[in-house]
């Protein structure tokens, strides 16, 4: 063989999944179609599970993060000015962490090169062959030259257009989907956060989410028409909708300025099924999408990954294939759990076009069961911070 595991992505995923088979002495060689810069440009979640956080540290990454992250203990669900706090560490005993996908992606690409991990950008053409055989082949090309590997295994790492869920027959995927009617508008601007949790609102005007990526790096969000264009909302614009959405209290805190980023994302629930063919094995975006509304996505992944690479290595180390033979399984039953949540966040707090007065109301009563009930939050609680692995 040329390598161990070829992983086909270099994203955060696949790069921590590089790191932890490393760990263990597995050789993996990691393909990216993009620029490293490119990787490291793209804004994405910034909530880490609390079994994230232990993975990461588990791999050894976690230095940055333990220094510049910040743990939260709760967030609030808001119904016009109402505000409803989740308090996770009371109802459960454990904390989520602010700390961005950026920043894990270039912890991860530090720890990698620092082990001299093989690592190829701007990787064009991958076809992956011979999944049933002793041994699996990837072809591609970078820098114009066609290369090809041979390895144990495949690891697709490659995101919701990668060539890795295609290449299971599409007679033999099963594939469930939920689009949703509308998007979420971000920003990221260098001003100070709102609140010093994270706000989930339901109002009369929409959805917003006013997030952060530090104590002076804000994310923030409104739910918009998928129609609607980034060129159609000027920051002015969006610091009138934004404070018209969130309760008036943390309004008056609010502190606007330039964006610095402006992004429309939709909002769809994704899952593929199955997560293995041979030897082929699908991770993160690869084989599921969910809304961002219960900040699972990365979460997702990261678990993908420790069931995945505890598989791997007790295949490598004893020849035991019971972990890889259930890899699919273990990983399906956590992500439709996830799938139900964020679903549940999802339409709990936005309006849908064409809804009746009936799905209003519905709303809140939902939310003012959430606000009475502590078994409802420690519900809610304790999917946010994460089910176990």
């Amino acid at each position: 063989m040329d390598t161990q595991v070829v992983i086909i992505g270099g994203g955060p995923s696949g790069l921590l999944l590089s790191q932890m088979l490393n760990r263990a002495g597995i050789a993996t060689t990691i393909l990216e179609r993009s620029t490293r810069e490119h990787v490291l440009s793209r804004i994405r979640a910034g909530i880490l599970e609390w079994g994230s956080v232990e993975m990461l540290r588990e791999a050894g990454v976690s230095e940055r993060m333990d220094r510049m992250g910040l743990p939260h203990d709760g967030t609030y669900i808001t119904d016009g000015d109402r505000m409803v706090h989740i308090d996770f560490k009371r109802l459960t005993g454990k904390q989520v962490m602010v700390y961005g996908q950026t920043e894990v992606t270039e912890d991860l690409y530090g720890a990698q090169d620092a082990m001299g991990t093989t690592i190829l950008h701007n990787v064009e053409d991958v076809v992956i062959k011979d999944l049933d055989a002793s041994q699996a082949k990837v072809s591609f090309t970078v820098a114009g030259e066609r290369r090809s590997l041979s390895c144990a295994y495949v690891a697709g790492c490659d995101g919701f257009h990668g060539v890795s869920r295609k290449t299971i027959p599409e007679e033999k995927r099963r594939e469930f989907e939920r689009v949703y009617p509308f998007g979420w508008l971000g920003i990221l601007s260098r001003t100070p956060p709102v609140h010093d949790e994270l706000i989930y609102a339901n109002s009369d005007h929409g959805f917003a989410l006013a997030s952060m990526r530090s104590e002076s790096l804000v994310r923030y969000y409104v739910q918009v028409p998928l129609s609607d264009k980034v060129e159609d909302w000027s920051d002015e614009r969006f610091w009138s909708e934004f404070k018209r959405r969130i309760p008036a209290s943390a309004a008056a805190r609010l502190i606007t300025g330039p964006s610095i980023e402006k992004s429309i994302a939709p909002l769809r629930s994704f899952v593929s099924e199955p997560l293995r063919w041979g030897r082929l094995f699908l991770v993160g975006d690869a084989a599921h999408i969910v809304p961002p509304t219960g900040a699972k996505g990365l979460n997702l992944a990261v678990s993908d990954v420790h069931y995945l690479s505890e598989a791997l290595i007790r295949v490598f180390r004893s020849g035991d294939e019971s972990g890889i033979d259930g890899y699919s399984e273990r990983a399906l039953a956590r992500i439709w759990k996830a799938m139900r949540f964020s679903w549940q966040m999802t339409t709990m707090l936005h309006r849908f076009d064409g809804e009746d007065s009936f799905a209003a109301q519905m709303r809140r009563a939902t939310l003012a069961h959430l606000a009475e009930s502590e078994t409802a939050q420690k519900d809610l609680a304790e999917n946010y911070i994460g089910l176990p692995f």
